[in-house]
C-alpha cells in the first residue's frame, strides 16, 4: 500500500474540526457495532478514529496501517490500544477477528494491481463466520465487481451492500459502496 504524503496530525485535525462543528464522525464505528463483534481489526486505521470509538464501546480492537505518521497520531490519541505498522497485503497477526473493517477508501490507496494481495491479507484475519466490511468510492480505478471476485477468491461470500455507512440502500451507479462479506464456516 502507499503511504506517502500522509501527515497524521493534519489528517486528524480535519476530523477534530468536524466534531467541533457538531458533526458525527463515527458512522463507520456505529455500522460495525451493529454486528456485535467482540474483536475487530481496523485495517488501514489511519489515526485511529474508528478503532478508538470501537474500543470506547468495549470492543477489543487492533489497528494496522502502513503510514508511520498516521500511527504516531493514533498512538498519541490512544496509547493503550494495539497499533501495528504494516502493509496490509503482507499483514500476518497470527490471529483472527470477528470483524475486519476497511473504512475510508482503504482499497483505493493500494497501488493498482496490488488489490488481490490487499484483500487476501485482510481476509486471512476474518474468523470463520466473521465479516469483512469495506467502504470505498465506486468512481475510481477499482470496480466493485473485481473487489467481489477477489474477496470471494479469499473465501468470503457476499452478505450485504449499502450506499452509505448509514445503511442507505445500494443501487447500481451509487457513488459509494459499503460491502459486507462473510467468512464461510468450516
Amino acid at each position: 500500500m502507499r503511504a506517502e504524503g500522509w501527515k497524521g496530525d493534519d489528517y486528524q485535525a480535519r476530523f477534530d474540526a468536524l466534531v467541533a462543528s457538531g458533526r458525527d464522525v463515527h458512522g463507520e464505528a456505529t455500522f460495525v457495532r451493529a454486528y456485535g463483534p467482540a474483536t475487530v481489526l481496523d485495517a488501514g486505521c489511519g489515526t485511529g478514529r474508528v478503532a478508538i470509538e470501537l474500543a470506547r464501546h468495549g470492543i477489543e480492537v487492533v489497528g494496522a496501517d502502513i503510514s508511520g505518521s498516521m500511527l504516531a497520531t493514533a498512538r498519541q490519541l490512544a496509547p493503550d490500544l494495539v497499533w501495528v505498522h504494516a502493509d496490509l497485503a503482507e499483514l500476518d497477526l497470527e490471529r483472527v477477528f470477528d470483524l475486519v473493517v476497511m473504512a475510508g477508501n482503504v482499497p483505493l490507496f493500494t497501488a493498482p494491481g496490488t488489490e488481490p494481495a490487499l484483500v487476501a491479507g485482510v481476509a486471512r484475519h476474518v474468523a470463520p463466520g466473521g465479516r469483512l466490511v469495506a467502504g470505498f468510492s465506486t468512481d475510481r480505478h477499482y470496480p466493485l465487481e473485481r473487489y467481489d471476485e477477489q474477496v470471494m477468491a479469499a473465501g468470503l461470500v457476499p452478505e450485504a451492500r449499502f450506499a452509505t455507512w448509514d445503511r442507505d440502500p445500494w443501487a447500481s451507479g451509487s457513488a459509494y459502496a459499503v460491502s459486507v462479506h462473510r467468512c464461510r464456516t468450516h
